[in-house]
């Protein structure tokens, strides 16, 4: 933990915005009078839901891949493993530059994650109980087939990713307190590096599963500690073994960390769709659920949240909708 790997700069975000800006448009941000009511804050929420993969990995896959492309051009098939936004993000940029993609997921999935991936021309493999499970049976079927292996968290993923919060941070100044959902690391980081590259002194509050507390325990601690993972709503969060490059940046540069539980993941959900009709997955749902259980602190301030994603099983936000957690 004493290292710590360099962000993106300025230059360099502005350069992926080139490449993310070629395939997709800005993402609004809004500030809902519902949600600025119940916490009694001006609150921005960032739609990254509206990405054309519905959640905010897409950017850092154009991004990766643009890299890959240039520095191995005759790379013709990838590997990766996903609970279902990055596989989504692999499969859109890999079809996009001409790739095949093989994507491993746990046993149990998400099945509409699934059916998305199937759609964007990925080949789905099914491994394990869990995604630490289906990311090491991954990487060995990339060493056995001489494919390359994408990452949970690269720099040019992060790199990606910085470009939402630099379009939030523009859009939305001067907020005071900013919460991030941590699922491998590379939302949070990128949130760093815009803020860093902005010049912003806005505060930043790592959101993680309290059943999934890796990034919790392993901030607390100021080194890796794994943890069991049994959210069954947030598989966005559902992370067993914290990446050691994204929590050395963790540690440095957050100010704190907040554990939310499924019933909390899943009142949030509840609220953004009554107060936004907006659709949010348990991960995209994690930062309100946090900013409401800490509101008694934000009155009168100007916070920013962020909706990664709404890729939730109808069957699943069927039930949550119904007053029920999955």
């Amino acid at each position: 933990m004493n290292s710590r790997p360099r962000l993106p700069d300025r230059h360099a975000i502005e350069d992926a915005v080139r490449i993310v800006r070629a395939a997709m448009p800005a993402t609004p941000q809004y500030a809902w009078p519902q949600l600025c009511g119940l916490l009694g804050a001006e609150v921005w929420l960032k739609h990254e839901n509206h990405t054309p993969v519905g959640a905010f990995k897409l950017r850092g896959g154009l991004v990766y891949f643009d890299g890959l492309r240039r520095r191995d051009p005759d790379c013709r098939g990838v590997v990766a493993a996903t609970r279902g936004n990055h596989g989504q993000s692999v499969a859109f940029a890999a079809r996009r530059y001409g790739m095949a993609a093989t994507i491993f997921v746990p046993h149990g999935n998400s099945r509409e994650k699934n059916a998305a991936m199937r759609a964007l021309g990925a080949t789905l493999i099914e491994h394990g109980e869990d995604f630490q499970a289906a990311r090491e049976a991954a990487g060995r079927y990339a060493q056995a087939h001489a494919m390359h292996f994408v990452p949970s968290y690269h720099a040019d993923l992060v790199r990606g990713v910085a470009t939402y919060w630099m379009e939030f941070f523009g859009a939305a100044a001067a907020l005071d307190v900013v919460y991030v959902p941590i699922g491998q690391g590379s939302g949070i980081s990128a949130c760093i590096a815009a803020r860093a590259a902005l010049g912003l002194r806005t505060r930043i509050v790592g959101v993680v599963s309290a059943h999934a507390p890796c990034y919790a325990r392993s901030f607390a601690a100021r080194r890796p500690i794994e943890a069991p993972v049994t959210t069954a709503l947030a598989d966005g969060l559902a992370c067993r073994v914290p990446d050691a490059e994204a929590l050395a940046i963790i540690v440095a540069h957050v100010d704190e960390i907040v554990q939310v539980a499924d019933a909390e993941v899943a009142d949030a959900m509840r609220l953004l769709f009554s107060a936004t009709h907006n659709v949010a997955e348990g991960a995209g749902a994690a930062s309100l659920a946090a900013a409401l259980k800490q509101r008694e602190s934000l009155a009168g301030r100007r916070i920013g949240l962020t909706l990664t994603g709404g890729n939730v099983d109808t069957g699943v936000f069927a039930q949550v909708l119904e007053g029920r957690t999955a």
